[in-house]
Parts: structure tokens; sequence; C-alpha cells
């Protein structure tokens, strides 16, 4: 029946739906509005859940593409030749479509955001507007993973900024103004070098061409499959690209990439542009975090490895050591600064720097199993991360702070969380069994065969890991309980099922990685064989 449906448009506009219609109901009813955002959160979810039971992994996901063109607008041709151009136009068009690299991220979307809603229960002032800008945001990051056109993606990451701005903004602690500000410069910077490099890319290879009897008629777009068959040169727009002497030249394809690097790095964040990332992690209240932590830092990654890494092979292989050496910087900085943290919010958010590393360096190899592990990394991470800001809200509410020399003892008085506590932090550091040790596994491995010194440097971050994760834990759980915690109560329904939830998935992924890597493999398979014949074998 759903085959029949536009279901990656239902997944993008159901979020946008769901926040009109909280923008119509009374501010008063706290009720509705909170069932309201759980409903239209828990919709896109049951698409995104059948999206991945039917995907077959060998077919591909073509069946689910949606294009169409929204507005072609005619241009001037003065500068080409008249008599090989008849018509030259800019398109815009509305492209969506899914694989086995975007089908993961977006599945992690599903379940992290409906965790977060049912978290937003703590939200104490203006219902309304949250789940307003709550829906609004996920409208952005669904788009971001489904959107096949580089206008289109831009559009939708942009939408991603406002909602968050305010999120922080508004219902964050005491920083809270500085954080926001920080992540809308630091991420309009981001977005600008995007914005620029996509340019280049669209004037120079995001054109098709169609003879007639007058020349040929040019359209101008910014659709990705169109850009990658023109630069892997099987295109025949390549030769008619060097009749009109528009073809990408070697120093604009460096500056395109380099801009794609520099806005993604932001977002990863990549050292040095990780100081904006502290403040959100600090400062934004836990259900944003989940939001944030969880699944918005996976949309540099995406970005790196669809756009970066696909289109630009030569470059980043070039590019692979610096990569690698960023990876490495990023593992130790975060691991050895999260050594040190007295706030507990702080260890977390070093640690998503750490992390992340392992990530670079998965797409600094350029090999498959370190592409997969890279994207298997980025799911387990968003799992863990929003499972460990999921309790560090639930703390918060009973004791009011989350500073590890004001905690102690909590294994008594909330036995429950602090077992999923427990669990959540040996999946952080990469226990066996568990979805953690998977993503870094992958990623070490694809990068070994290439920069075994470099490897070896990166695997010490997993001892620092346990060092911060063990630390952190015990203090929190064991020792002497402050007296003032006593009678606290442990979580709720409402709390404990999002736990469970989060768990569950990071033990699944951990004993079962194929439910991920075999969607991975054939999303890969295609574009590396293009890549490889692009560089020569």
């Amino acid at each position: 029946m759903l085959e029949n449906l536009p279901v990656l448009s239902l997944i993008v506009l159901i979020p946008l739906i769901g926040a009109l219609i909280v923008l119509l109901l009374p501010s008063s009813r706290t009720n509705w509005l909170r069932i309201t955002a759980i409903l239209f959160t828990l919709i896109p979810l049951a698409l995104v859940l059948w999206l991945f039971i039917s995907y077959e992994p060998s077919v591909g996901g073509g069946i689910y593409t949606e294009q169409s063109t929204w507005l072609a607008i005619p241009l001037n041709k003065e500068g080409f030749n008249h008599e090989v151009v008849a018509s030259l136009k800019l398109g815009f068009d509305y492209h969506l479509a899914v694989d086995g690299i975007s089908l993961p991220l977006l599945f992690l979307t599903g379940i992290v955001s409906t965790m977060a809603v049912l978290a937003s229960v703590h939200v104490r002032k203006r219902w309304k507007t949250y789940y307003f800008l709550f829906l609004l945001l996920l409208t952005g990051i669904y788009g971001v993973f489904l959107a096949r056109d580089l206008i289109l993606f831009f559009i939708f990451f942009e939408v991603t900024l406002i909602p968050m701005f305010f999120l922080i903004g508004i219902w964050g602690y005491f920083g809270r103004e500085k954080a926001a500000t920080r992540f809308l410069i630091y991420n309009g910077l981001g977005s600008a070098a995007m914005l620029l490099s996509f340019l280049i890319l669209i004037s120079s290879l995001g054109f098709s061409a169609v003879e007639g009897t007058n020349g040929y008629s040019l359209l101008f777009s910014g659709n990705y499959d169109v850009l990658l068959s023109n630069l892997s040169g099987q295109s025949a727009n390549m030769d008619i690209a060097s009749q009109l002497g528009i073809l990408l030249s070697d120093n604009m394809k460096w500056a395109a990439f380099i801009l794609l690097l520099v806005a993604f790095g932001i977002k990863v964040p990549i050292f040095p542009f990780h100081t904006w990332m502290l403040r959100v992690h600090t400062e934004a209240p836990p259900a944003i975090v989940m939001i944030h932590s969880g699944i918005l830092l996976k949309m540099g990654v995406y970005g790196l490895i669809r756009f970066a890494v696909f289109l630009f092979p030569e470059q980043l292989q070039s590019w692979s050591s610096v990569l690698a050496v960023l990876g490495v910087i990023n593992i130790l900085y975060g691991a050895i600064l999260a050594c040190v943290q007295k706030e507990f919010k702080l260890v977390l958010a070093y640690s998503s720097i750490s992390h992340m590393g392992i990530v670079l360096l998965g797409i600094a190899s350029l090999e498959e199993v370190g592409l997969q592990g890279a994207i298997y990394q980025s799911v387990s991470h968003g799992l863990i991360s929003a499972l460990l800001f999921l309790i560090v809200g639930s703390l918060y509410e009973r004791t009011n702070t989350t500073r590890l020399d004001e905690l102690g003892g909590l294994a008594k008085a909330v036995p429950f969380m602090s077992g999923i506590l427990l669990l959540a932090g040996l999946a952080s550091l990469g226990l066996p069994g568990l979805s953690g040790f998977i993503g870094e596994f992958l990623s070490f491995l694809g990068l070994f065969g290439s920069m075994k010194i470099l490897t070896a440097i990166g695997v010490l971050g997993i001892l620092f890991a346990a060092i911060y994760v063990l630390r952190s834990i015990l203090n929190i759980t064991y020792g002497p309980m402050p007296d003032k915690f006593e009678g606290m109560k442990d979580a709720r329904f409402i709390e404990a099922f999002p736990m469970i939830t989060l768990a569950s998935l990071i033990v699944l992924f951990g004993v079962y990685p194929s439910i991920l890597t075999d969607l991975m493999q054939h999303g890969f398979t295609s574009v590396l064989e293009q890549i490889q014949t692009r560089m020569g074998g």
C-alpha cells in the first residue's frame, strides 16, 4: 500500500504539518500540544521503519526517488556561442532519494527524535513555541538526509539552524544566549562556505544538455546525480562542456573541496572548529542536546561523505593524511580533556569530539570498510550520546546539578538509571558486544592498511575513554550519597521507556551489526566503483 505513496515527501512534510497544527492549538492546552508533537514525531518514525524493513539492499532505493522541477528560469546567453547554445536555463528541482548511506541516518533521526520528544516532558515554559520549533527542526533534519539537489539540501540545512538557535537560547541554562549566538555564528559561517562551494559546482558541472535543431538546450541545476555523472567523466555532457569552455579547473575543484571540508568540518566538529559545540552541550536543555549530539553532528559526517568523498575523491586522497591527523587530534584532544572535567556534561561534550575523530579516520581511509565504519560509528554514537544526555536530564531534574564533585552514591537511590548509565558508558568506551565497538573497529580497520602508525596512535583514545567514562560513572553511582538526595525517586515510565529503547538498540547493533552493514555495503559499492575508475583503478 505504501509503495504508491510519496513516502519520502511524507517523512519530510509530516513534522511540518504537525508544527502548523501546534500553532493552531491553544497555548493553555499543554496535553494537546504534547500529544500532537509526539504523534507527528511517531508517524515519520513509522514510515522510516517501514522503509528500513522493506528496503532491498541489492535493488537499492531507486524506486523511492521523488523528483519534479519547481521552476526553470531562462538565463542570458551572453558569453556563450549562440551557434552551439540554443537556450540556457537555471533549474530548481525537488529531488528526494534514499540509499544505504542515508537510510541508517534516517533511522537514527526517527529513533532519537521520538525519544527526545518524550524527554521534553521536563520543559517548563512556552510549550507551544517549543513544540513548533522542535517539529520544524525535525523537518529540516529529515530533508538534509533525503535531499539530492544541492539547493534543496542547502535550504533544509538552513532550516535546522533557526529552530536550534531559539531552542538553545530560550530553554537552555544560565549561559544559553551566548551558546545560541556562538552556535549560529559558527554554523552560519559553515553555511556560507557550503553555499559558495555549491555555486561553484552548479555553475561549472551542474548542467545537462539536450541537442535540438538550433543547438543545445542547457539546463544548470543542483541535481546531485548529474554532478556525480559529470565529475566521473561518464557523461556526454563533458564533450559539450569542453566546446563551451565551462569545465571545472583543478584549482576550482580544490577550492570547492576545501570549502566543503570547512563547512562540514564545523558541523562535525573538526578541531579547531569545536568550541561552539562545548557551549551547546552544556547550556542547551537535555532533550535538545539529544537531538544535537545524536543527530545534528551527523549531518556534518553525512555531508563529508556525500559531497567531499563522492564528488572529490582525488582531492580527498591527496589530503587523506591531513584528515587522518585531524582525526587523531580530535580523538586524543577530546579524550584527554574529558579525563579532567568536573562537569559531567563537559565530559560528554569532549567525548563527542573524541568519537567524531574516529569517524574522520574512517572517512580518511577511502576504503569501503572504513566508510562503513564512519556511518556505523555515527549511528552508534548518536544512540549512545542521546541515552547519556537523556539520563543527564533526568538526574538534573532530581538533583539540580551534574557536577561530579556534587554527586555520588546514586546507585542506591536510583538503581535503574544507574544501571542504564553504566551500560551507556560501557558502550561509549567501546566494550565488545555493544554498538560502540563495531563502529570503532571498522573505522580503525579501514585506515590500518594505509596508515598504521596514525591508527595505532588513534587507538590510544580508547584507553583514555575507559578512564574518563569509568571515572565519571563510578563517581556518580558509588561512594557516599549526599543527604539531600535521600528519598530521590527512580525513573518514571515516560523516562524509562526511551532509556530502555535506546539501550536495547545499542545492544542489538552490538551483537547483530549486519542489520546496518548490509545496507551500507550496497550503498557504497556503485559509487566507490565510479571513484576507482576516476582514480585509475
